[in-house]
């Protein structure tokens, strides 16, 4: 048996995150819609044009690598989307709904930003500059999302669920 080595566990996890931004690239719509605040909607719509040049560069990557772009069943962001999707329908008309679609929104930033981060250093330990880069921009933008998502809930969007409450 063949020993595994870095170069196919960072193909291996490379494919997860393709399978990973074509799920969130389907659910971002769904989130779009449910959410009641325009900004929210407006964030998640901008983030689906990012996610759409993110499965681009990653496409490349694949090509860089000589490798087909074919994703791997990633049980993780399957569990992440289906909490969002729990968070749409037992919210519905709550005040409380957008809060939990940000919660459920940054759990899939996080997960990304860990995958983009880990592959990203695998990248520079196996000399792969261009690839590398291709990944820190990835990066880059999912982190900007996230705190995106951070400014927006302490801006409005936790307020307003706290204030329905009271």
């Amino acid at each position: 048996m063949k020993t595994k080595t870095l170069d196919d566990l960072f193909l291996e996890q490379l494919k997860d995150v393709y399978y990973a931004e074509r799920k969130i690239l389907k659910a971002l719509p769904k989130m779009a819609r449910g959410a009641q605040s325009a900004d929210l909607k407006a964030a998640f719509e901008k983030h689906k044009g990012e996610t759409e040049g993110q499965i681009e560069r990653l496409q490349q990557i694949f090509e860089i690598l000589g490798k087909p772009a074919r994703g791997k069943t990633c049980p993780a962001i399957d569990g992440i989307i289906e909490e969002g999707e729990e968070v749409l329908e037992e919210f519905k008309g709550s005040p409380a709904l957008d809060a939990g679609l940000v919660a459920a929104a940054q759990a899939v930033e996080h997960y990304e930003m860990s995958r983009y981060g880990t592959l990203k250093r695998w990248a520079e330990t196996l000399d792969m500059k261009d690839v590398a880069k291709l990944l820190d921009a990835t990066l880059s933008e999912e982190t900007a999302t996230d705190t995106a998502l951070t400014d927006l809930a302490d801006s409005s969007i936790n307020a307003t669920a706290l204030e329905a409450a009271a």
